[in-house]
């Protein structure tokens, strides 16, 4: 995570902000058993995927509190 919040540091030259690297990542960081288990397709599994975008979106805007060392 901490890694993530490090590439969107330089944005201004990748264009990889939070919320783009949030939504290429949050399928494989925050896996729904749901999806795979019963094949999620279209609406559901397009709402599902917001909601994980929008966690790791969070958690990388928010690393230093969250992940305090």
């Amino acid at each position: 995570i901490k890694h993530l919040t490090h590439l969107a540091s330089f944005s201004n030259m990748t264009n990889m902000h939070t919320r783009n690297l949030a939504l290429v990542w949050a399928p494989n960081l925050l896996r729904s058993k749901e999806i795979e288990a019963v094949g999620c397709n279209g609406d559901a599994a397009f709402l599902e995927v917001r909601v994980q975008q929008l966690v790791i979106e969070f958690i990388l805007n928010h690393v230093d509190q969250i992940f305090n060392n």
